[in-house]
């Protein structure tokens, strides 16, 4: 009985040896598989993409992270926000507040926004699709839900751009008032 459980654990490492080679295509050039180019490509992607001249990031592991899009390569541009910061003031809870981010491609360069996304679920921006040629502007919408919130309130919207650093933060801030309980039954007899 001992000596079939070496036999089954020693056929598995095999096995696995065989798929390790596989993959790394060491079996390519014996059976006629794939080109070199193929074989690189799929190497590529079980590797990360790291270089001798970049500098590994806490964000480089895909696992430990979500995963964030990239700014659209190419030529980087500059964008200019009439602000950043925006203060609603206070609103009751349940009332929707919306905003215009009013910005300018100040580059040389077309803008083009990849992303936006809201700190929340309840921050939702809109931002135009098509690149924004230089000297032109353009705006972002921003709505903040503020059903089931109270107090003091400061969401993030994180626009991600061919822009140099890639990401720039617009937040919008104020005070929710909760509202009254609306589902206190009334006294019956």
């Amino acid at each position: 009985m001992e000596k079939s459980k070496q036999i089954q654990i020693g056929l598995l490492g095999v096995i696995a040896l065989l798929l390790l080679l596989n993959v790394f295509g060491a079996f390519d050039g014996l059976f006629g598989g794939s080109s070199d180019s193929a074989r690189d490509e799929a190497r590529n992607s079980l590797t990360p993409n790291v270089t001798a001249n970049t500098p590994a990031s806490p964000t480089a592991n895909p696992a430990a992270t979500p995963a964030e899009p990239a700014a659209p390569a190419g030529p980087t541009t500059t964008i200019e926000f009439e602000e950043t910061t925006f203060n609603f003031g206070t609103v009751d809870a349940g009332e929707k507040v919306n905003h215009t981010y009013k910005f300018k491609n100040t580059g040389s360069e077309p803008l083009i926004i990849s992303n936006a996304k809201g700190s929340c679920g309840c921050t939702v921006p809109s931002w135009p699709k098509e690149p924004i040629p230089p000297g032109s502007t353009a705006d972002i919408q921003v709505q903040f839900d503020s059903k089931n919130k109270k107090g003091k309130q400061t969401k993030r919207v994180t626009i991600t751009a061919n822009t140099e650093p890639a990401q720039t933060f617009l937040e919008i801030t104020g005070e929710v008032t909760p509202a009254p309980d609306a589902t206190a039954a009334p006294a019956t007899k």
